[in-house]
């Protein structure tokens, strides 16, 4: 049976708020030790999501702390959404940034020292799922795919999943949606084209 994105959508969707709070912080736990494990290109500039807690998404806030950690001086970058025109603008996150939830649930900086898109040299990038091609369903507002159709073709593009890939490829994969370098799951990396 094919699935489409939208049934895959609301699948993982569902699959992931159903989660236990001890599920999710062990899921977390084991997904931050493998980005430990992430060929990274030491990066100047890293660009982040923060997670939008009633959906369960991954939890950044410890990859954020061992990004710093590991890379000192790396400027993290964080977005602001504005979803009625599908535009996302960047900022420098750090000790002065102020977050507020946005309607969404979404935590964004209130204001800051905005970043091109040209300026980041990685890109973590949330997903629900993703097949063995590298291809990500998002929430289907094609956000991302526009954000990183900006960055340089450098870019190192990074999926995290709480979940293994799905079994079937994405059947129906549009020319604007851009495929991951690496995917990081709790359990492994995938390696995709780079």
């Amino acid at each position: 049976m094919t699935f489409t994105k939208k049934d895959i959508r609301k699948r993982y969707l569902a699959k992931r708020v159903a989660l236990t709070d001890a599920e999710a912080i062990r899921l977390n736990e084991a997904l931050l030790q493998q980005c430990r494990a992430l060929p990274l290109r030491d990066p100047k500039v890293a660009h982040l999501f923060l997670p939008i807690a009633e959906k369960k998404e991954v939890d950044t806030y410890p990859l954020a702390t061992w990004l710093r950690q590991r890379f000192p001086g790396i400027k993290l970058v964080i977005s602001r959404s504005y979803l009625a025109t599908g535009n996302m603008l960047h900022y420098v996150w750090d000790e002065k940034t102020q977050l507020v939830l946005n309607a969404y649930g979404i935590p964004e900086p209130e204001s800051g020292r905005i970043v091109e898109p040209k300026e980041i040299d990685l890109v973590f990038v949330p997903m629900l799922a993703f097949d063995a091609l590298g291809h990500r369903i998002g929430y289907g507002k094609g956000m991302y795919d526009a954000f990183l159709r900006q960055c340089r073709e450098d870019v190192q593009k990074i999926g995290l999943s709480l979940f293994e890939p799905l079994q079937e490829p994405v059947q129906d994969v549009y020319e604007g949606d851009v495929p991951m370098n690496i995917v990081a799951t709790p359990a492994r990396l995938y390696f995709f084209k780079d």
